[in-house]
Formats: C-alpha cells, sequence, structure tokens
C-alpha cells in the first residue's frame, strides 16, 4: 500500500471550527424537535437592513453584475471603504490599499498567508477567536499564545509582549473588540501597544470587525489612528458582517501598506478571483448608508449584554466580568468544574457543555476552542426571552 496520506498533513492538522460545530449541533437537535437555546452563534439574530437588500436586489438586474469584476474589489466599493475607515475610525487610506474579501474570514487568511514565512512567530492573546491559530499554521508559521483572564480585563500588556517577543516574532494580532470576551482596551493600552510595535519592528494585524459595537463608557479607538507610526507595519481586518447583520453576504476587506494589498490582491486572483458583484452592492449600500439602523441594533444588544450579565452573575460559582463590546459574555465556570451536576461531574468546560447541551437543552462554546479553559462563550445575539430562558435552564440545573 500507498505510503501516502489521503488528506494532506497541513490541512489534515485543522481544527474544525467550535463555534460552527456549536451552532450546527443545536440546529440539528432543534429540527429534531429538542427545544435547544443556542448561545453560540457569533452573528446578529436581525435581517439585513431593508436599503442594503434593496440595492442587492436593483443589482441581480444589472448585467455588469453578471460577469466577472476586478479580484480586489469592484473599484466603487473599495473607495467607499476608504472613505467609511476615515469617517468612523480617522485612519485615512488610499482605496488601492483595501481589498475586498470573501468575508472577513478571507481577510484573516489572507492577511497570514501574505505577511508569514516558515518559522515566523506571531503573538496571540487568549483567549482568542478559535479560527486565528490556523491560517497562522497553514502560513507555516506559529502561534505565541499570550495568556490573559479577568483580572487583566482580558486585555495584555506590554511586558507580557517584551516577554513573548522572539528574533523570530513577525506580527501582534490585535483585537478590541474582543471575541470571545467582550473587551474594549483603553487609549492609553492602545498607544502603548502601537509604540511598543514600532520600537520593536512588529507588525501588527488589528480585527475591528466589532468596531461599531460598544457599550457603557467603552470607545472602539483604531490603533493606526492612534499610533501613525505603525501605519506602514499594520494589517486592518474589516468588514460589513457583524455591524450591519450581514454574515451571509460574505464581504469583508484588509487594509494595509500598498505592497501587502497589492500581493493580497495577486493571491486572491488565483482563490476565487472576485467576490460576487451583488454582495458587493450589498456592502456598498451598507458602507454609504445610514448608521441608524447598526444603532438600533446596538441598543437591542446592550440591552441584551446587561440582562446576561445580571443573571450570569447571580449564580453561584459564575463569575461574569461585564463585557464592553461585541456581542459575548465570557464567565469563568472554574468553581463549577468538578461539582455533581444531575448525576455528572464534569472537569472541564468541553464536558460541561455537553452537560449544559444534554441536560438543560443549552448550547454555548467551551473556552478551550479560544485557548481559555475554565471558561465559555455565551452568545447575546438571541431574542430576550430565549436569553432569559437559557440562562434560567442554566441556573436551574446548578442551583
Amino acid at each position: 500500500m500507498s505510503s501516502q496520506t489521503r488528506v494532506s498533513r497541513r490541512v489534515g492538522a485543522i481544527a474544525p471550527s467550535a463555534t460552527l460545530a456549536v451552532t450546527n449541533k443545536a440546529k440539528a437537535l432543534r429540527a429534531a424537535g429538542e427545544p435547544v437555546i443556542g448561545f453560540g452563534a457569533g452573528e446578529p439574530d436581525f435581517p439585513t437592513p431593508e436599503h442594503i437588500v434593496e440595492a442587492a436586489a436593483a443589482a441581480c438586474y444589472d448585467p455588469v453584475n453578471h460577469r466577472y469584476g476586478p479580484a480586489a474589489g469592484l473599484p466603487e466599493l473599495r473607495e467607499a471603504v476608504a472613505a467609511k475607515t476615515k469617517r468612523d475610525s480617522g485612519y485615512e487610506v488610499a482605496p488601492e490599499q483595501v481589498i475586498i474579501t470573501n468575508g472577513g474570514k478571507h481577510a484573516v487568511y489572507n492577511a497570514f498567508q501574505v505577511l508569514l514565512d516558515a518559522g515566523d512567530e506571531v503573538l496571540v492573546p487568549a483567549p482568542y477567536w478559535t479560527t486565528y491559530p490556523e491560517p497562522i499554521a497553514l502560513a507555516g508559521a506559529l502561534t505565541t499564545v499570550l495568556p490573559t483572564d479577568e483580572r487583566t480585563g482580558f486585555r495584555v500588556t506590554v511586558d507580557q509582549l517584551d516577554a513573548a517577543k522572539t528574533s523570530r516574532t513577525k506580527a501582534l494580532l490585535f483585537v478590541s473588540p474582543s471575541n470571545p470576551t467582550g473587551a474594549v482596551y483603553p487609549r492609553d493600552e492602545i498607544e502603548a501597544i502601537g509604540r511598543w510595535a514600532v520600537d520593536n519592528d512588529v507588525w501588527i494585524i488589528t480585527d475591528e470587525i466589532y468596531e461599531h459595537l460598544v457599550y457603557g463608557d467603552a470607545v472602539h479607538h483604531s490603533l493606526p489612528t492612534l499610533v501613525p507610526g505603525i501605519a506602514d507595519r499594520c494589517i486592518v481586518l474589516n468588514g460589513v458582517a457583524k455591524t450591519y447583520a450581514m454574515t451571509g453576504w460574505r464581504v469583508g476587506w484588509l487594509i494595509g501598506p500598498p505592497d501587502i494589498a497589492k500581493a493580497a490582491g495577486t493571491l486572491q486572483s488565483h482563490q476565487t478571483s472576485n467576490v460576487a458583484n451583488v454582495s458587493q452592492r450589498a456592502a456598498l449600500a451598507a458602507v454609504s448608508g445610514p448608521l441608524d439602523p447598526v444603532y438600533e441594533m446596538r441598543e437591542a444588544f446592550d440591552r441584551r449584554r446587561r440582562l446576561m450579565h445580571s443573571m450570569l452573575s447571580e449564580i453561584d460559582g459564575v463569575v461574569c466580568p461585564e463585557p464592553e463590546g461585541a456581542f459575548y459574555a465570557f464567565p469563568s465556570f472554574a468553581a463549577i468544574l468538578g461539582r455533581d451536576i444531575g448525576g455528572a461531574q464534569p472537569s472541564t468546560t468541553l464536558e460541561l457543555a455537553d452537560v449544559f447541551l444534554e441536560q438543560a437543552k443549552v448550547a454555548m462554546v467551551p473556552g478551550e476552542a479560544f485557548g481559555a479553559p475554565g471558561y465559555a462563550r455565551l452568545s447575546f445575539a438571541l431574542s430576550d426571552d430565549d436569553l432569559a430562558e437559557g440562562v434560567q435552564r442554566i441556573a436551574e440545573l446548578l442551583a
């Protein structure tokens, strides 16, 4: 028999998306008649705003959208994203620095493929979005995990960066607001991290997909705006999915220095060619249009955020920091582990998630998926009634 593997070792080493797995399992159980409440979804539960859908519908009838477009994106969308970036972040870039991608995840992949060589190291604060380590590994690079917890507000410090940096450190992944923790870095900490990167010739890849979803006194600041000196070593990732309730439209973007943007466009020309033109026309309407629908969604998320935080904090043994951004809570269940729960004694949050699903019909994503055992991510992007019912089920199970 041949010693060759059927699936390449490179791809075979990729871990399945834990968040999608939880969401799909919850959907399958609901389809089978189980009254499952899913806290796994990383997407708004609102429809895409009407003016965006109308723009897409009109685009369907324009024959120009039936043909191939530029691999790097429609020129008018690249211009609009550059204008939106200046409007929302104060960061001025040329349209040629913008590459339109098939969703934010594609932008993440392209950024690492363009920037990294085999053996390079990327500093990744944990908890981190479950996808990040995989494209780093596919580029032949290594992830250096920097642990954080609720005592530091789930924010990495310059001292940690200093301690972790080696001669092979190429980049730092910076995410604020954070998925999964909801942490938002204050201005002074962002400036300190940016200055550290400049002083150490380290690239920064900053994911700003949740930029508009901040609550209370928290404010989103774009790192290259606060630290202009990093612009030549900074890649900004963003998209329409979270802000405009457009996860299924698959439009994101990458903003980088001209040489990085050009390389990303070339790479994409051999991957996917252009993003679907109709989706790009919808995205154009989104980023060029009013933010009123975004503010309405944010108001609902804020109400649910406060409800979830309050209810989780009342459960004995659960420690729930108040999320400042995105639409997730990230409570610690460490004190719960080892308890008898309906005849089970889960020792990890992976096992605890199974107990919750089997006994309470509640789906959550265990912290192991985010490099943070002992925690779990619960999305508050679901109806107020389902949210309250789901957390109440957890409370009753743990009582």
